[in-house]
């Protein structure tokens, strides 16, 4: 059974496909970030259960990055089993769609901006140089308080 991290990156590559927007691996690690971010905030669980880093260039899932690296800064080109997408819930598939219509149109540089001036990723960094590498994991609870705030506003 493939890890639902892995399922959900497949259901934004097939986005991609229909919409030819681009998704290099940079962006795809943000969207899933956002992903797991918007379902805390309206599920109270996550979406998968990878752990999300604090990476120089925003909140990466190392699995997730291992797999598509070898596209580096080019848009992932890949075959998506779209059997394995109706794995996903209704619940599931509307924050996916969310997440895209709010964070797809943008390109990764600007998806790792935006993070870079959120609370979670700096707050997990906290003394980290940046252009230092740092393995540090973003606390789920954190990423939680901080986009439900941002509702509340």
């Amino acid at each position: 059974m493939k890890s639902k991290v892995f399922i959900i990156a497949d259901y934004f590559i097939s986005k991609d496909k229909k919409y030819k927007i681009g998704l290099t691996n940079k962006k795809l690690q943000k969207l899933l970030y956002y992903a797991q971010a918007w379902y805390l905030v309206h599920k109270n669980k996550k979406l998968f259960t990878e752990d999300i880093e604090a990476w120089i260039h925003g909140p990466a899932i190392p699995q997730v990055y291992s797999k598509f690296k070898k596209f580096a800064y080019n848009n992932i080109q890949k075959d998506v089993n779209e059997k394995e997408l109706s794995s996903l819930t209704k619940e599931e598939r509307e924050i996916l769609d969310a997440v895209w219509e709010v964070y797809g149109k943008y390109d990764a540089d600007y998806l790792e901006l935006l993070t870079h001036n959120e609370e979670p990723w700096i707050k997990t960094r906290n003394g980290v140089a940046p252009y230092e590498s740092s393995g540090s994991i973003i606390d789920p609870q954190l990423m939680k308080d901080f986009y439900g705030r941002q509702v509340q506003k």
